[in-house]
């Protein structure tokens, strides 16, 4: 069955390939033609220099500066089905290799029981999603060429609002690094790029309120990836309430994900000339008790010495995240959540900021960083963002980790192991066309 619906999928997805063909001279359009398909797309190269800490766990297979290169392709297509909706795919192909693939396979290779899933180099994977539609081309000990169907939608949008079934990307809450409201796919607080997130294979429904807001409602069927089959404590379903009150915007969320129970609240307005955002989560653990979490964030633009400037302030709470970061990696709660991409955080409280400066029309200068409170451990994220042409674009920057022994980002003992988990300091260049 599954095979089945991913070849069903694949069809669908190559609709608009055939469905812009033109009709022989002579002969009558068929009514297909007259469909409008909107074309688009990006490719996207990245060179990257990789440092690992001596002390970390690479010291088995060499901590020497590693050296890799990246690629992504997305070709999109969208098809408007008159008035009442439209059908979506797009195509992705990543390109990912050189030392750091090369390096972590041969550390998993060497300790299968202790960095197998955790390390192994791989592309993206459907292994708990409806469909399966990733495959890899072509790989070895030092890269992996792969391709898959990012989004494959069919919307029908009527007046009062509008349906999407298949794959597609929704995101809920307003945090700007962190966003405990955000519980499908959220990005990792240290992405950079975040203009796709990855497709999930869900049903959404939105309805119009008029003046008082919106609802969402959406369900989001899941497979375990042992068995592969639909599994109930692995399928999330969930429901936000936006509603307007003058100035003010509040979200009321209601979840059952995974298993647990998840409760939430968000408001946006104004404070003066800024902008603030929070947002408070609850979850109802299934197997007993609970936790927090909590967001907060101020943004403020501005202008000076004759330049644009804008910056913002955030506050995150992981009532699941602990103090003692060795103790974190023995919780199965934290590693869970880690593993299926919905925590990116080990510790209890952070800051993180932004500054940009606008340089140039074509170029802007920014910083981000995340501080652990706890423990002043962080990183660093400097870059230059230079709009090339009206069409393509280069960033280039850095990753840089700080703080002291025995924290998070400064590196921590790993249980039982004589190495540590220091993050890496990486520098980078990336382009991208867009099509």
């Amino acid at each position: 069955m599954p095979r089945l619906i991913a070849r069903l999928a694949c069809l669908l997805a190559a609709l608009p390939f055939f469905l812009a063909g033109a009709a022989p001279a002579g002969e009558p359009q068929p009514w297909w033609q007259s469909l409008e398909t909107e074309w688009g797309g990006h490719l996207r190269l990245q060179a990257r220099a990789y440092q690992a800490q001596r002390q970390s766990y690479y010291q088995p297979v060499g901590t020497e500066r590693y050296y890799d290169g990246l690629g992504d392709f997305r070709l999109k297509a969208k098809t408007r089905l008159g008035d009442w909706g439209y059908f979506e795919a797009h195509y992705e192909a990543a390109f990912d290799g050189g030392d750091t693939v090369r390096k972590n396979n041969e550390l998993a290779g060497r300790y299968p029981g202790l960095f197998g899933g955790y390390l192994r180099q791989g592309p993206v994977e459907d292994g708990r999603r409806f469909m399966d539609l990733s495959r890899t081309v072509s790989s070895d000990n030092s890269y992996y060429l792969s391709h898959r169907l990012d989004r494959l939608l069919l919307a029908w949008q009527p007046d009062w609002g509008a349906v999407k079934l298949g794959r597609q990307a929704l995101t809920w809450g307003n945090g700007l690094l962190f966003n405990p409201m955000d519980l499908f796919n959220p990005f990792a607080p240290t992405d950079f790029i975040r203009d796709y997130k990855v497709g999930d294979d869900m049903a959404v429904l939105q309805a119009s309120l008029g003046e008082v807001g919106n609802l969402q409602v959406l369900a989001v069927p899941r497979r375990d990836p042992a068995t592969r089959e639909v599994e109930a404590d692995k399928s999330s379903a969930a429901a936000k309430l936006h509603v307007f009150y003058g100035i003010t915007e509040f979200d009321f969320m209601l979840a059952r994900h995974y298993g647990d129970n998840v409760a939430g609240l968000g408001g946006t307005g104004e404070l003066g000339q800024a902008a603030w955002r929070a947002d408070a989560t609850w979850t109802d653990l299934r197997d007993g008790g609970g936790y927090l979490s909590l967001m907060a964030n101020l943004d403020y633009s501005w202008v000076l010495w004759d330049k644009n400037w804008y910056g913002w302030l955030e506050l995150y709470f992981n009532g699941l995240g602990r103090d003692d970061m060795s103790e974190a990696l023995g919780d199965e709660l934290i590693l869970d959540r880690v593993a299926r991409g919905e925590l990116f955080s080990l510790g209890r409280a952070y800051l993180d900021a932004e500054l940009k400066v606008e340089l140039h029309p074509l170029f802007n200068a920014l910083c981000t960083a995340i501080l652990n409170l706890y423990d002043a451990s962080g990183v660093l994220q400097p870059r230059g963002v230079w709009d090339v042409t009206q069409s393509s674009q280069v960033i280039f920057g850095a990753n840089l980790s700080f703080g002291a022994p025995d924290t998070e980002y400064g590196g921590f003992p790993l249980p039982g192991l004589p190495w540590q988990s220091a993050s890496p300091d990486t520098a980078y260049i990336l382009y991208t066309w867009y099509f």
